[in-house]
């Protein structure tokens, strides 16, 4: 198994495979838009600005799990996205990331965390996972790591492909 095993639904209401995206090193974020994380869009967006021409791909999934961070519609949210962080990264429907009702794709992320990265939970909005271009889970960051402090990291990953 691997990311690429996984169907997600976009914000539109369609079935989007993350096969699609096989080969590329992905980010996958759970957002809110009414977090005081918020912000953490406008790097994330950098990052998918200077490397996506090297094959990373940003994918978010908004979820109203914290605090009703969430409470948008999917259609409010991708406005939201676009013009407060001129977002032009995926930013899927909105799920739960957590729980009973999480949607496949994060259960499988939580449970693939190699040690020493494996945190076994999503603590808040804006965890992030690094997935390499084989679909392998290769590290979780928690919800306050700036998405500039990955930046190496991704580097890394860019190059190995």
């Amino acid at each position: 198994m691997s990311v690429y095993d996984y169907t997600v639904k976009t914000a539109a209401g369609e079935e989007k495979p993350l096969s699609d995206y096989k080969g590329n090193v992905l980010l996958i974020v759970n957002t809110a838009s009414a977090c005081g994380l918020t912000p953490h869009y406008k790097g994330l967006q950098q990052l998918y600005d200077t490397y996506k021409n090297n094959g990373l791909v940003v994918l978010g999934f908004p979820s109203n799990q914290f605090n009703n961070q969430e409470p948008g519609t999917d259609e409010e949210i991708q406005t939201f996205c676009e013009l407060n962080y001129q977002v032009t990264f995926p930013v899927f429907s909105k799920v739960d990331v957590k729980g009973e009702h999480a949607i496949p794709l994060y259960k499988y992320l939580v449970e693939e965390v190699p040690e020493p990265y494996r945190t076994g939970d999503i603590e808040w909005n804006f965890v992030k996972f690094l997935v390499d271009a084989d679909g392998k889970v290769i590290k979780q960051y928690s919800a306050r790591t700036e998405p500039e402090a990955i930046e190496a990291d991704v580097q890394e990953l860019l190059e190995a492909k």
